[in-house]
Formats: C-alpha cells, structure tokens, sequence
C-alpha cells in the first residue's frame, strides 16, 4: 500500500502495467480522471474509490488547489501478468509524487 500525493493542478500518467491490479482510494482533496482521448472524465471526491484496469484512464489530475492524496492497494504477490488492450504511451509528469 502507498500514498499518491498530487499538488494542485498536477498531473500524473496512468502506465497500464503499474496499475493494473491497483485498487485507489481518493482520501484528501479532488482527483479528475483523464480519458483515452484527452477529455476530462469524472471528479472522485474523498472516499471515492476506483479500479483503473481496462478502463483506459490515461492520466490523474488534480483539479484543486490543495493537495490531493490518493491510498493505492496492491495485492502482495505479484504472480499475474497484466496486459493492456489499449496502446499505453508514457505521458510527462509535471508535479505529482510518490
């Protein structure tokens, strides 16, 4: 388990093979998910949790001023190879930490 801490206005690119067994859990602040195609998706406010596997989500953003913090669950083993079925392109990080 890990903390994503998003800045305000940060963004931070989903890689399918980092997420795909990630189970996230918005525990301070806003997170918007960012589509496939660029558009803006949803806003998940605290204590909206969220699976990103085969959705296709490209990127987290914080819409908000203030710091966002989001709780990342992994499984322990990590014995389960994830694919994507969309095309994955590694995106710049401008402001999010770990």
């Amino acid at each position: 388990m890990w903390t994503l801490a998003l800045r305000g206005g940060a963004r931070v690119a989903v890689v399918a093979a980092e997420w795909c067994d990630a189970f996230g859990v918005v525990t301070r602040g806003r997170v918007q998910l960012e589509l496939r195609d660029g558009e803006p998706g949803p806003v998940l406010g605290p204590d909206a949790g969220f699976w990103l596997r085969g959705t296709g989500v490209r990127a987290l953003r914080n819409p908000g001023r203030r710091t966002a913090r989001v709780r990342i669950v992994t499984p322990r083993a990590r014995t389960v190879t994830c694919q994507s079925t969309h095309p994955v392109r590694q995106l710049p990080n401008d402001g999010g930490t770990t």
